[in-house]
């Protein structure tokens, strides 16, 4: 049995040990809020009974624990492979058994545990049961809908630890722009400057499991709000999001 409730408290706890003070621990709390609500609304919307409904918010509580300690650590959110940020929660719940704090029956804890680990990946990993794939998909897509909400809310400093004037002057690398004008995700070795990033964030709409988080993404204009949240002043970085932005306009008027 899920106690939400009762995990919601220890989640509470464990976060409360860092300085929650710091802009980046306090938008990660945020974060993990408004993945647990939609999460828990995709997973009503495509018709899940109760249990697999506070399944899906628990995995969306526990998503990104890892994000703390690497927080604490590398004072940034920058993964790599020596801090992978689900690698981290993945040790960080289930080396020293913290999971059984959250949920005391061990029946999800396969489920959880591939959840968690593929929910920044490129793509899912295969062989995964039916089950597993199915909150693998719903935590995907929560984390991604909530994402685009909080980069268009949150403080530069805060997102990257640059300022918004020194962003405005970046460019956006070749392979980065091909790759998303072929409706393609950006990988991460591929992305080199600041804005790579930002066009590898826009980019996460070509990897929904289910049009529910695109049309929230649509009916709230977050892809717009993203693009023009900054004021370019490259020449050709200018001629490049005006481009992406009519490519991802285009993909996006489908949904419905």
């Amino acid at each position: 049995m899920i106690d939400l409730v009762s995990a919601e408290k220890v989640f509470k706890s464990y976060v409360d040990k860092y300085n929650t003070e710091d802009d980046k621990i306090e938008v990660k709390i945020r974060h993990t809020y408004g993945v647990v609500s939609m999460s828990g609304y995709i997973a009503e919307k495509i018709g899940l009974d109760e249990e697999n409904i506070e399944l899906a918010k628990l995995i969306a509580l526990l998503h990104d624990i890892g994000r703390f300690e690497q927080a604490k650590k590398f004072d940034c959110f920058i993964d790599s492979k020596d801090k992978d940020h689900a690698e981290y929660g993945i040790n960080v719940l289930f080396e020293n058994n913290l999971i059984r704090s959250f949920i005391k029956d061990d029946q999800y804890d396969s489920i959880i545990l591939k959840a968690i680990k593929n929910h920044n990946k490129y793509q899912i990993e295969k062989g995964l049961t039916e089950e597993e794939l199915l909150h693998c998909k719903i935590i995907r897509d929560a984390d991604k809908t909530d994402n685009f909400r909080i980069k268009y809310t949150e403080e530069f400093e805060t997102l990257y630890r640059i300022s918004e004037e020194e962003i405005e002057k970046e460019k956006i690398s070749d392979d980065v722009y091909e790759d998303f004008m072929n409706h393609k995700q950006i990988k991460c070795e591929n992305r080199k400057t600041p804005l790579d990033f930002w066009v590898s964030y826009l980019a996460w709409i070509y990897d929904f499991n289910y049009d529910i988080g695109l049309k929230y993404l649509k009916d709230n204009d977050y892809v717009d709000k993203l693009i023009n949240r900054i004021d370019y002043k490259n020449k050709d970085t200018i001629k490049k999001m005006k481009n992406i932005k009519k490519c991802a306009n285009k993909f996006m008027s489908s949904i419905k």
